[in-house]
């Protein structure tokens, strides 16, 4: 898909939709919602003769350039889960029964959220095409007496036997940078010219994400609270200098490393994603504000933040009650 100034001072979109060219003129530059509005029109306009398969390749295709290379890799990934037959029904042919019994089959050995999130994507491919089509599929309902997934906060002593685990290597930048409120993507993302020396700031502001094809992007950061600048210290701006490169392998490469040394070390694994909870759990114990730890670890809302301050009181609730047990010789239940 291309944006093109036109001479008479117009916008031209063009783009290739089933192998068909779409063309659609704005009178002003368009925002990426118009943009996708107006093709999503100009593909309602193709006959449809396809199959859901061919139907959900135009539905990827209008949104191209105008949604980020993960949600479209996510796009890619569910539809290439679908059952081969369910795919080759023409869009024309399609009933609320053929849906209905794909999420019946699709719900087997995966996760109520998987589900919704495979038939969250298909009805919106079913409706560019079909719109006056009336869809309710019943979901798999989520289990209420689920819990929720239990965080894990390395503690003090294990950062930094991994950290000093790791000087000399290509690891023990990023590895530091995780320790600040990075995330993965974020540190690969990272360049030298992110790095003011003067004020010994970082400005994050991009993330390298897996796309389509498995192919990999450096992409703008999500939100306006991901967009920010950290405090670095002289000894981690000394260190990049020195190598030259804030971190120049795959994301994937890191958490294998990380791993590798916390078998070395014989303390348990923990992801690189689980530091961020360290820098949150470290700084509140520091009494840092939540404002001030929400806007450097640039989260959205401080929804994880509070999962991360309660699981800490958990832990320290069930620590006391063991400690009192003992102390006063009580039999543990």
């Amino acid at each position: 898909m291309k944006l093109e100034k036109l001479p008479s001072g117009s916008y031209r979109v063009r783009k290739q939709i089933d192998k068909r060219s779409i063309s659609v003129i704005f009178d002003h530059k368009p925002t990426q919602a118009e943009i996708i509005s107006a093709l999503s029109e100009q593909t309602l306009k193709i006959p449809v003769k396809g199959s859901f398969q061919q139907c959900a390749d135009a539905y990827m295709a209008s949104r191209d350039n105008v949604v980020s290379p993960g949600t479209l890799r996510g796009y890619e990934s569910i539809i290439e889960n679908l059952p081969e037959d369910f795919k080759r029904i023409k869009i024309s042919e399609m009933t609320q029964l053929d849906i209905q019994n794909l999420v019946n089959e699709y719900s087997v050995g995966r996760s109520p959220k998987t589900v919704a999130n495979a038939h969250g994507l298909i009805v919106p491919i079913i409706k560019m095409f079909r719109p006056d089509m009336v869809i309710n599929t019943v979901l798999p309902q989520k289990d209420s007496a689920k819990k929720e997934q239990e965080l894990y906060i390395p503690t003090e002593e294990e950062i930094k036997k991994i950290i000093n685990a790791s000087i000399g290597t290509r690891y023990h930048i990023p590895f530091q940078l995780g320790i600040m409120g990075l995330r993965r993507s974020e540190v690969c993302a990272l360049t030298l010219d992110d790095i003011d020396r003067k004020n010994n700031l970082l400005t994050i502001n991009k993330a390298y994400v897996l796309g389509p094809k498995n192919k990999w992007y450096i992409k703008e950061t999500k939100t306006n609270e991901s967009t920010r600048k950290i405090y670095i210290p002289d000894a981690l701006i000394d260190e990049i200098m020195e190598s030259g490169v804030i971190y120049d392998g795959y994301p994937g490469k890191l958490l294998t490393a990380l791993n590798r040394y916390q078998d070395q070390l014989g303390i348990q694994r923990f992801r690189l994603h689980d530091m961020r909870h360290f820098f949150a759990s470290f700084l509140h114990d520091q009494k840092v504000s939540d404002a001030v730890i929400q806007a450097t670890g640039g989260w959205k809302s401080d929804y994880t933040m509070k999962r991360i301050y309660r699981h800490e009181m958990k832990a320290q609730q069930e620590q006391q009650r063991v400690f009192d047990s003992i102390l006063s010789d009580k039999k543990l239940s």
